[in-house]
């Protein structure tokens, strides 16, 4: 067990490392942030003066050491804009971001997954049909359309009440509840078909027994995989809603920083969605240590 996690733990110190150098190479190559925050119009002794201030004209190579050896040293440089220090400007973001994702995800969870079951034990029914051919960006539409565009029930924008969190809460989680209800449906059929499951059927055991006993416990392992990765795309799928409806988030911030060429802040974003799916897939792995030993005892000695 202590290899398997050991193993797992490594894998997700190189993904990040992998996901920080692609960042940094990117974003470095991508065009000179002094062009964008200081204008086509300013002197060019401004600009050089503005690269040497940040670093900017060194060779690549040395400023991604510099970064590296700062990041490891907890310092994630400071915003170009503000001079605030990036890590602060990303923290106090998080609040509003977690206010639509968990609410999101308990939705995911609580709609998705028995709904995906129920498709699964009454098929070609008419919710198995709508679980399958529904496309989640339609359903989300439909909301917004009826509940604040038709109805006036609720704002289509803006911060500060629970009310103003509700569509967005509600967009995100959409294509979620779709993505794990199919998922959950296919893997229920699939455990369903299995040998064992007809055998404790043709011994008498009650059927919901066998669904609770036997289906269930089997089909776990595959919708703890699609939970997993959903859980890790929860932040860098707010992106584009709190775009929409105007919720200061880290999403918003991410479109601001990217826009507005601040290095910074877009690394340390990058980051932090980069660590939540790296934890997120590192826990849903030992998850499957100990839903499935056979995977635990399985674990690769390299």
């Amino acid at each position: 067990m202590i290899r398997f996690v050991l193993i797992r733990l490594i894998r997700a110190q190189i993904t990040i490392v992998a996901v920080m150098t692609f960042a940094f190479v990117v974003l470095r190559l991508s065009g000179d942030p002094a062009q964008v925050l200081l204008g086509p119009d300013v002197p060019q002794s401004v600009v050089d003066a503005f690269r040497t201030q940040w670093g900017l004209d060194r060779p690549l190579w040395q400023q991604y050491l510099s970064y590296m050896a700062s990041v490891a040293q907890g310092d994630f440089g400071l915003s170009m804009r503000g001079q605030a220090p990036a890590l602060h400007l990303v923290l106090e973001r998080v609040p509003a971001t977690l206010q639509l994702t968990i609410p999101a995800l308990l939705l995911q969870l609580c709609i998705g997954i028995p709904a995906g079951i129920y498709a699964a034990l009454h098929r070609d029914s008419l919710i198995d049909r709508g679980v399958i051919t529904i496309p989640s960006f339609v359903m989300g539409l439909v909301l917004v359309l009826i509940f604040a565009v038709t109805l006036n029930m609720l704002p289509s924008g803006g911060f500060g009440t629970i009310w103003h969190g509700l569509l967005p809460a509600i967009t995100i989680s959409v294509g979620g509840i779709g993505m794990l209800a199919r998922f959950s449906r296919s893997a229920m059929i699939e455990v369903l078909g299995q040998p064992y499951i007809r055998t404790a059927a043709a011994k008498g055991v009650k059927w919901h027994n066998v669904i609770a006993r036997h289906a269930l416990p089997n089909a776990a392992v595959p919708i703890v995989t699609i939970v997993g990765f959903m859980v890790g795309s929860l932040i860098a799928g707010a992106v584009v809603v709190e775009t929409i409806f105007s919720w200061p988030g880290i999403g918003r911030l991410l479109i601001v920083s990217v826009s507005n060429r601040d290095l910074a802040v877009v690394q340390c974003i990058l980051l932090l969605i980069a660590a939540t799916m790296v934890v997120s897939n590192l826990i849903v792995d030992l998850l499957y240590g100990w839903l499935d030993p056979r995977l635990r005892d399985a674990a690769p000695a390299h």
